[in-house]
C-alpha cells in the first residue's frame, strides 16, 4: 500500500496566540482560518477583543502553521509538556519576489540571517517570529 501525503501543517507552542496570530496576519501576511477561545470548543473566524485563545489557524496561500498555547499543547502531548517555546528546526517558504518580501518585513522583524544568494541556486533570508521560531524565505536565483 502506497501512503499518500497531503499536506505538512506545522503545530507551533506559543506563549500567546493573539500576540503570534498578529504577528502571522499583520506582519507576514496571513489569514486567519480559524481560533479557539480557552476554555471552549467552539471555533470562531475571527479574534474578539474580550477573548483568550487557546488555539488558532493561519494560512498564506498553500502555507499553514497552527498556533497553540504551551499550557494547551503540554496537555495535549504530555510527552512535549517541559519543552522551551522555540525548535532546533527551521522553516523554509518558497516565495515570489523575494526582493520586495524582504523589503516590506525588514524593518518589522528581527533579522536573524541577512538577504543573501546562495551557491545552490536560491536567494533567501531568515527571520525570527515573536515566539523564536525560524522561517526562512527563498526564491531560485535567476
Amino acid at each position: 500500500m502506497k501512503v499518500t501525503m497531503k499536506k505538512l501543517t506545522p503545530n507551533l507552542m506559543v506563549k500567546d496566540v493573539r500576540k503570534s496570530v498578529e504577528f502571522y496576519t499583520k506582519i507576514l501576511g496571513f489569514t486567519l482560518n480559524m481560533a479557539v477561545p480557552e476554555n471552549s470548543q467552539a471555533i470562531e473566524q475571527k479574534l474578539e477583543d474580550n477573548k483568550e485563545y487557546a488555539y488558532a489557524m493561519v494560512s498564506c496561500d498553500e502555507v499553514f502553521f497552527m498556533l497553540m498555547r504551551s499550557d494547551v499543547f503540554a496537555e495535549d502531548l504530555p510527552m512535549l509538556k517541559n519543552i522551551e517555546i522555540g525548535a532546533s528546526v527551521s522553516f523554509y517558504l518558497d516565495v515570489d519576489n523575494i526582493d520586495e518580501v524582504y523589503n516590506s518585513l525588514k524593518d518589522k522583524v528581527e533579522i536573524s540571517k541577512d538577504l543573501h544568494n546562495t551557491w545552490y541556486g536560491m536567494r533567501e533570508f531568515y527571520i525570527k517570529d515573536c515566539d523564536g521560531y525560524v522561517l526562512g524565505f527563498a526564491e531560485r536565483s535567476r
